[in-house]
């Protein structure tokens, strides 16, 4: 996949295109581009994904704060994974939410983005206001000789939106967001000093710093996850929340024990993949009830961990 953008310019066919934030480049998002690079295979062009590097929202109201499912950079590889030829980082500007639907086709998407045929979302709308809708659209390109064509929905009995997986995830229902996800959901950040208790305890732990602005931090708890330093992965148990028992304040930790290792993580960075929410956060009247609650933790996530492995070995 090559990148387009303002530094990364090159001479291209026509292109079949669809645009959109594309946050977490779910389930749907990934049905709509197979119908994307059908329609290209079908037309003998290139296709292409055209994206926005910041949320729209944000641009238009800097004190917003989206909460988003992955940050540019991993936005970026999961779509690559997906076989587009393309991906155009589009910057979207306040000149640009001012524009109308048949301006943004004819200026933007035809002459200067070179597109031949445009793939509208299901439910997708665009230009100012949101005023037109698919009707218009394919109206508005047919008068620059382009054609637009709306795709077909992934299930009308399937909900899949990045909204309802955020939910989800603030939800704690890890296993049905990582089902319309259609992989793992995952955080990335540096391995920062703590408060080094959990090694007092025999359950030593990394504190991460997420790297990614607006992440979504799923509920508060246990978690059964799988983590990613530079080429291994290993098992480990992670913990989201504020350490009521060890009267940690308002302060969120999100510490990982990584099982069978013992390296110095100080300054590095990994990343952690969701798979199994097991507890809620609790506050226990002192250290040993906490130790001993620990303990299971470990003994549980490593059933979820061996039972994922054996099922994924199996392929079942």
């Amino acid at each position: 996949m090559q990148i387009l953008d303002a530094e990364n310019k090159i001479n291209h066919k026509p292109l079949v295109a669809t645009i959109g934030f594309f946050d977490g480049v779910h389930t749907g998002h990934q049905f709509l581009i197979e119908q994307l690079k059908a329609e290209a295979l079908k037309r003998n062009l290139p296709s292409a994904i055209i994206t926005f590097p910041v949320h729209p929202r944000r641009v238009l109201n800097s004190d917003y704060q989206p909460a988003l499912l992955c940050g540019f950079e991993e936005k970026i590889r999961r779509i690559e994974t997906t076989g587009v030829d393309y991906c155009k980082v589009l910057d979207f500007t306040k000149e640009m939410s001012m524009m109308s639907a048949r301006d943004f086709i004819q200026k933007v998407l035809k002459a200067e983005l070179q597109v031949d045929t445009l793939l509208i979302g299901h439910d997708h709308r665009f230009g100012h206001n949101r005023e037109d809708g698919f009707e218009e659209y394919k109206e508005y390109g047919a008068k620059v000789g382009m054609t637009v064509i709306q795709a077909e929905e992934l299930s009308p009995s399937v909900h899949v939106s990045s909204s309802r997986i955020r939910r989800l995830l603030g939800e704690g229902d890890i296993e049905k967001a990582n089902q319309l996800l259609g992989y793992n959901y995952t955080i990335s950040g540096q391995i920062i000093e703590g408060f080094k208790v959990g090694r007092t305890i025999g359950f030593p732990t990394a504190n991460i710093k997420i790297w990614e602005d607006f992440k979504v931090v799923p509920a508060f708890g246990v978690y059964a996850v799988g983590v990613h330093i530079e080429d291994r992965k290993y098992g480990g148990m992670l913990y989201i929340g504020k350490r009521p028992t060890l009267h940690n304040g308002d302060n969120i930790s999100l510490e990982v024990n990584i099982f069978n290792f013992n390296e110095d993580l100080y300054g590095k960075y990994l990343s952690v993949e969701f798979v199994e929410f097991v507890r809620p956060d609790e506050k226990f009247p002192d250290l040993e009830t906490l130790k001993k609650h620990i303990y299971q933790d470990k003994v549980n996530v490593k059933k979820i961990l061996d039972k994922r492995k054996h099922q994924s070995d199996s392929g079942s």
